[in-house]
């Protein structure tokens, strides 16, 4: 079996003059885990990667909203209101559940197997792009600035 993301084309390669044998109907059928098998010795046995393909979840991706939406709400309410003297605290710690709630869904998503645009998928070998890595980056930074210097003028 194979550990990678796919099977190998060296497994089903056969001779140009071997002919191509299915199993029996009764092989693919039977219940009994210890009943013989019906292939025989000379017959090529194919093997192919038989787990599912990865995705997210459901479950998997609920609590990651569920926290992105609450973080959202936190931070957004005291910034859009003004709420009192603890508007700040609660904005900055709905940033920082929003943040975590990106990290994780980013982190999430990397095991599953999909990449952000300009990013190489999880395994393949090849090295990112720095200009794509300098952009996201200036992004992130861009944001987090504006935030904490949104909250910071909250207060005065």
């Amino acid at each position: 079996m194979s550990t990678g993301p796919g099977p190998e084309t060296e497994q089903f390669r056969l001779a140009a003059d071997e002919p191509f044998v299915l199993p029996s109907p009764e092989l693919l059928l039977a219940a009994d885990p210890d009943a013989p098998r019906g292939l025989p010795d000379d017959s090529p046995l194919l093997e192919r990667e038989i787990r599912p393909r990865r995705r997210l979840r459901w479950w998997q991706i609920l609590p990651i909203a569920v926290i992105g939406i609450v973080g959202s709400l936190m931070f957004a309410f005291p910034l859009a209101f003004g709420s009192g003297s603890g508007a700040a605290m609660v904005a900055m710690l709905g940033l920082l559940l929003t943040a975590a709630s990106l990290g994780w869904g980013a982190m999430a998503a990397r095991r599953a197997g999909y990449a952000w645009p300009g990013l190489p998928r999880r395994g393949s070998g090849r090295r990112a792009s720095w200009r794509s890595i300098v952009v996201y980056t200036l992004i992130v930074c861009a944001a987090l600035a504006l935030a904490v210097w949104r909250v910071v003028h909250l207060r005065g």
